[in-house]
């Protein structure tokens, strides 16, 4: 994948909403399912897009909430908005994370570099920070899709 296009779809998503992250089913590779909005008066619609960050080798996650504030965030009533919303602490059940700073994509790195030697295709590593986690992928291509909205009155379906 062109590092190029990898960094412009990269930044298309800073300061959009992270709904989940994650392996998919298969384990093989890893999703990030963005809703994107803008102003109404644009004129552009909302939409959900999954990123898809194939022949992930390498997923690390880590926290960026201070240890002060996870502290005062382990009641599981801060897992509901509707239980949490009035507490003191970071309302884990607001289901939803700002992209922001956003995502880019590492120069040069070495551990890229190494599994593209190893495996014969060319990887790429990013790091995407949100609100509330750190990630680290290594992974060799990228495929962006939306997702439809589930029928109304149905169930939300699995994205794998």
């Amino acid at each position: 994948m062109d590092p190029v296009k990898l960094q412009r779809a990269l930044d298309e998503v800073f300061d959009h909403a992270l709904l989940r992250h994650g392996f998919v089913d298969y384990m093989r590779d890893y999703q990030l399912v963005i809703h994107m909005t803008a102003d109404p008066r644009t004129g552009v619609a909302p939409a959900t897009l999954r990123y898809l960050f194939r022949y992930c080798v390498q997923a690390r996650c880590a926290t960026t909430v201070a240890a002060d504030i996870w502290r005062d965030s382990l009641d599981d009533r801060l897992t509901s908005y509707q239980t949490g919303v009035d507490l003191d602490g970071y309302v884990w059940g607001v289901n939803w994370q700002r992209l922001y700073p956003g995502a880019t994509l590492i120069a040069d790195s070495p551990t890229a570099r190494d599994w593209s030697a190893a495996i014969g295709i060319d990887f790429h590593e990013v790091r995407i920070k949100t609100n509330a986690h750190d990630l680290t992928l290594v992974f060799s291509d990228l495929q962006i899709e939306e997702l439809l909205p589930a029928p109304r009155g149905s169930e939300r379906q699995p994205l794998s």
